[in-house]
């Protein structure tokens, strides 16, 4: 069993919950494998988006947070397989700064996501996934909800086709996070398709998929990132799908592990 998705004491909108508790979790759940990702830090030249300026872990917390994960991976060695990682956020624009963030600390990481939460536009940027009304000041911005979708997926794509080095991160996250608030917002006709143009890109530059339990948990999302069908079209397109709980507490591990497509691990 693989979890390859954990966040850490280390996140800022996160929990205090140490390293230990989450390895501890880990072990009475059964895995063999986790990764911590942690939220790697925006460009310096990137202004976070959210009021509380909190998205990502600071740059003079992020050699700390090298040097603890990898004190516990040693800690842990011989009960379980610990990577240490990130979760880097691709931001269109801005690809030449995470490209030398990641040639300088990426030999460092063993295992690391790509996601999309940031959008710009038209009048300033949006983190899509903070808050329902967040959301919503989103689509108007963007002059309605299929825009917003399309705009979304085309970064996703992006982010798969990107050339960021060769320490480039190797699976993509939540690829349909757009949807964390579709129960308020209705997704628009046709998203399916937009969500699934993406899957040869992934498939082309061999990354693999992060198939996130977290929105099984989240009251307007109710369905893993991505939903099942869409999990299922990668898998026979031949991209490896890793569960990911995306867990910001201990007790936030195993998110929707039950619920998803075990067959298609």
């Amino acid at each position: 069993m693989r979890d390859g998705h954990i966040h850490s004491p280390f996140c800022p909108h996160g929990s205090r919950d140490s390293f230990d508790k989450y390895v501890e979790k880990a072990l009475r759940s059964g895995y063999r494998t986790i990764s911590f990702t942690e939220h790697a830090p925006l460009p310096a030249n990137f202004e976070d988006p959210v009021p509380g300026k909190d998205s990502a872990m600071s740059m003079k917390d992020f050699e700390n947070y090298l040097e603890t994960v990898n004190k516990v991976r040693d800690l842990y060695k011989t009960d379980i397989t610990i990577h240490p990682g990130l979760e880097v956020d691709y931001i269109q624009g801005y690809e030449r700064e995470i490209r030398d963030f990641l040639d300088e600390y990426g030999p460092h990481l063993s295992d690391s996501i790509l996601s999309v939460h940031f959008l710009k536009g038209e009048s300033f940027w949006h983190c899509i996934d903070y808050s329902p009304e967040a959301f919503r000041q989103a689509v108007d911005d963007f002059g309605g909800i299929h825009s917003l979708y399309s705009a979304y997926f085309r970064q996703i794509r992006h982010s798969a086709s990107a050339d960021l080095g060769s320490c480039k991160p190797g699976r993509v996250g939540h690829m349909t996070l757009i949807r964390k608030f579709h129960h308020l917002y209705p997704s628009p006709e046709g998203w399916e398709s937009m969500a699934e143009e993406s899957l040869p890109l992934i498939k082309c530059s061999t990354m693999e998929l992060d198939y996130n339990g977290a929105g099984m948990m989240k009251e307007y999302c109710t369905e893993p990132y991505p939903p099942s069908f869409i999990a299922l079209k990668a898998h026979e397109t031949g991209i490896p799908l890793v569960y990911g709980s995306d867990a910001h507490t201990a007790k936030g591990m195993n998110a929707g592990k039950e619920l998803i497509r075990q067959d298609l691990l």
